[in-house]
């Protein structure tokens, strides 16, 4: 059986073609994780950038985001529940009634955020800096918040309160 030059050609593209519509298809239906909004387990790359960003309808359960940049995003009512973002940059974030019970926040950056309301039973904050940090309402474990008073300072400038009064210091 003889074939046509068009016919030879089409028996070695077609499959060609569509391995390439099938990955097309694949990369539409599943986007870019950092688009998505459901990290719970997720493994997040170390440089993870959530700046400015609203997370409001994000969860990051037991997630791993270190060296993540939440830089001036809202998380309000955010669940963080034994996530660990170790290093994470949170500088001015809105964690507002965010769930951050035995979440590891070591050595974040906390300056100026917003924890109003915040759940943070069990809570790891070693080396955490807090310079502004709002803590009114959030109800702390007497160890942790001892530690956190030793290095409070600074007043919240949206919120306009006083650290050390947020977190009750004696």
């Amino acid at each position: 059986m003889k074939f046509s030059f068009c016919q030879t050609i089409a028996r070695l593209f077609l499959p060609i073609l569509l391995v390439a519509i099938s990955l097309v298809t694949i990369a539409i239906s599943y986007p870019d994780p950092v688009l998505a909004d459901d990290f719970t387990k997720a493994i997040l790359p170390n440089d993870a950038d959530f700046t400015g960003k609203d997370l409001t309808t994000y969860e990051f359960t037991q997630a791993t985001v270190r060296n993540g940049k939440f830089i001036n995003a809202n998380l309000t009512g955010v669940s963080l529940i034994g996530g660990n973002f170790e290093s994470a940059d949170m500088t001015g974030a809105n964690l507002t009634n965010s769930l951050l019970d035995t979440a590891r926040l070591t050595h974040v950056n906390l300056t100026n955020a917003i924890l109003i309301g915040a759940s943070t039973s069990v809570t790891n904050f070693d080396g955490a800096i807090i310079d502004g940090a709002d803590f009114t309402d959030v109800l702390l474990r007497k160890d942790i918040q001892m530690k956190l008073c030793k290095v409070a300072k600074g007043t919240n400038p949206t919120t306009g309160r006083d650290t050390r009064e947020s977190l009750e210091c004696a």
